[in-house]
């Protein structure tokens, strides 16, 4: 049963391109952008507030939370569920990226129940588009420079992760453009595991005078401190004992400036310790129980812009992040568990902590 506000529109809805598919509760998907914005514009006339958690899908417990934030300050919250090509490198991962629509679905479901029950917003709407939906004119382009319209941010999207994947920043900026666009949200949700995607967002939305409030929500993490995302379904158990080396070392560094260390190069010792160890254990092993990674890089940078500081301002604090490269793996023992793709695929993790400012 619809509630009365989406039932004296759906008819109308299913008369537009017939794209929108309803659930047995008050649950939409989208194909198309026309009917999404009359449900969007119904929503706004009705006086109700939309949160949106853009996702390429994939959906972990760091995705839910998100969706809990958006429930807790929104009448409504939608959900974009799309892998975007353009923020994917020409030999990068876009092909074998994870697809799970039918458990996603299962998810937001059961999240939507627990959030009834405490009376909080609800789900209402998932946005899955195809790509020719999201790029009408031309296909999407990956290379550089590339063809087609683009938003790009600088020069804070070619540092760090923009230098290694030159493409993605302009991806994610697009898409995200698009959607912004497309939604017209009260407000947007991020995650901080990818604090450098969430600095560019902000600079986005602020440079375009686009009026969406943009929330950056805690990482979520493993027990063990692995931060979650939607690639760790690939480690398997070996890469994923050893993946968690990167969240270590970036507590080591927090642990330092707890400590009162304020220059670059001793706070970055802590973390290069704790990897360092890790590699001579894994120099130390039998091939057929190493997990061999290849560390990206370790940054210590401002909050704002993401630029490299020598030394950290007590009043304005830090960002100490870093990336790392879990390769595949030399030697695989029968009946060991890999992980989906069967361990033929390098998985890119990435991870940081923001360094809170001290008061004097």
């Amino acid at each position: 049963m619809l509630p009365k506000a989406i039932s004296r529109t759906a008819p109308r809805l299913r008369s537009l391109a017939h794209t929108a598919i309803f659930t047995a509760r008050a649950f939409h998907v989208f194909r198309h952008v026309p009917p999404l914005r009359q449900h969007r514009r119904d929503l706004l006339l009705n006086g109700q507030s939309v949160g949106l958690v853009p996702t390429m899908g994939a959906l972990h417990e760091g995705h839910i939370s998100l969706v809990r934030a958006a429930a807790a300050e929104n009448s409504k919250v939608f959900v974009s569920i799309y892998v975007n090509p353009t923020q994917f490198g020409v030999n990068e991962d876009l092909d074998s990226y994870p697809k799970t629509w039918e458990a996603d679905i299962e998810k937001l479901k059961a999240l939507d129940r627990e959030l009834e029950a405490s009376g909080q917003g609800r789900v209402d709407t998932i946005f899955a588009p195809t790509t020719k939906v999201m790029y009408p004119t031309l296909p999407p382009d990956s290379t550089q420079p590339g063809v087609g319209s683009f938003v790009t941010i600088t020069p804070v999207g070619g540092l760090l992760e923009g230098k290694t994947r030159p493409v993605f920043f302009r991806g994610v900026a697009t898409v995200c453009m698009k959607l912004f666009n497309i939604f017209q949200a009260d407000r947007v949700y991020f995650g901080q595991k990818d604090v450098q995607q969430t600095i560019i967002i902000k600079r986005m939305v602020k440079d375009f005078h686009i009026n969406t409030q943009v929330r950056i929500i805690p990482t979520e993490r493993e027990p063990d401190g692995l931060a979650m995302s939607s690639r760790n379904v690939y480690l398997g158990e070996r890469r994923r004992r050893v993946g968690v080396v990167l969240s270590q070392a970036l507590r080591a560094a927090e642990a330092a400036y707890d400590m009162g260390r304020r220059n670059r190069d001793e706070i970055l010792a802590y973390s290069w310790d704790v990897i360092n160890r890790m590699q001579m254990a894994q120099d130390g092993m039998a091939i057929e129980e190493r997990a061999p990674f290849e560390v990206d890089y370790i940054s210590l940078a401002d909050p704002d812009t993401m630029e490299e500081v020598e030394t950290v301002d007590s009043e304005k604090g830090a960002i100490v992040s870093g990336a790392i490269k879990m390769h595949t793996l030399d030697n695989v023992l029968q009946g060991e568990k890999l992980g989906l793709g069967d361990d033929k695929v390098p998985v890119r993790l990435i991870d940081n902590i923001p360094l809170v400012p001290k008061k004097a």
